[in-house]
């Protein structure tokens, strides 16, 4: 069953989460941790995130500086696996544009498939710390990537060769309420969109928000155009005091003022975190009355406040 196909049918708001994989030397204590203080609230999946490398300077034995590459959290298809096969639940691995060529993409859907992973989340993917701007390694963007996928799932390779059978890849794709950083406005956002689900999309993600109505308001717009797939809700507790600041600047997404005015009277980071958890529980409470089929949890950083929120939802 396809996490698509695992949403349409749960009974009432479905739960999942977003891991990191441990950064590279670590095992999988951490991963194995978070999952096991979340598993109780049953997830429909486990989206597992993927991550490029990223170029920097470092001095050779004659003692000059060269540029060099360095993934600093590699092991997305294998962790995928591993949680697969200790926990049976639905992992989605994401594949991304950036940092990837489309030969390493094609070698990473062949070990998916090998693994017998087939539901994917398709993004483009930051632009390099290293760059002023978006710079592709292979795909430009995430429906070039898509393309690619569509035509893996009819059996053909980058070189013209033939896959003599396999189970198409089913896949979600992002959405922006508050539109991608980089549209010039949410109307051509929506178009994108669209493009997305008419080319085989099955679901959508949002970036994470933190007004609701944003949310509503943006599911409006979708439908209008025929828009039709499940729109999946991201959201995320805040835990620190300067995510305030921090995540308005990371993902473009606005605080609504009177959450703003709640943080800016914490003292503490534990302070912020009671906020937090408790406007995510309200916001959570609140899209659960409004019938969403499934809620998606950004835990990163947050994994003790999803639960908290967790226990007051579902």
């Amino acid at each position: 069953m396809s996490v698509v196909e695992k949403i349409k049918s749960a009974k009432s708001t479905a739960f999942s989460f977003e891991l990191l994989p441990p950064l590279k030397g670590n095992g999988l204590d951490s991963v194995y941790k978070t999952i096991d203080t979340l598993r109780e609230f049953d997830p429909r999946y486990i989206n597992i995130t993927t991550h490029r490398s990223e170029l920097v300077f470092k001095q050779n034995p004659e003692g000059l500086f060269e540029q060099v590459a360095e993934r600093h959290r590699p092991g997305t298809v294998a962790i995928a696996a591993a949680i697969q096969n200790k926990y049976n639940i639905a992992v989605v691995p994401h594949i991304i544009c950036s940092g990837f060529t489309r030969e390493e993409t094609e070698y990473a859907l062949i070990d998916l498939q090998i693994l017998g992973i087939t539901d994917l989340l398709l993004l483009r993917g930051d632009k390099g710390k290293h760059e002023r701007d978006f710079s592709p390694t292979g795909h430009r963007n995430a429906t070039e990537l898509q393309v690619q996928v569509n035509t893996f799932n009819e059996g053909l390779f980058l070189d013209g060769s033939k896959m003599k059978s396999l189970v198409p890849f089913t896949y979600g794709m992002a959405c922006y309420p508050e539109k991608h950083e980089e549209a010039p406005n949410l109307q051509s956002d929506l178009i994108y969109a669209k493009q997305k689900v008419d080319a085989g999309a099955e679901y959508l993600v949002t970036q994470m928000f933190f007004d609701n109505q944003k949310y509503y308001e943006f599911v409006d717009k979708c439908r209008e155009i025929g828009i039709n797939v499940p729109i999946i809700p991201g959201i995320k507790p805040i835990t620190l005091k300067n995510q305030l600041t921090v995540l308005p600047k990371i993902f473009r997404s606005d605080i609504p003022e009177a959450f703003a005015t709640e943080l800016l009277k914490c003292k503490t980071d534990a302070d912020a975190l009671e906020v937090g958890v408790e406007w995510c529980t309200q916001q959570a409470k609140d899209l659960k009355a409004y019938g969403v089929q499934s809620i998606h949890f950004y835990s990163m950083m947050a994994t003790q406040s999803v639960k908290r929120v967790a226990k007051e939802v579902f």
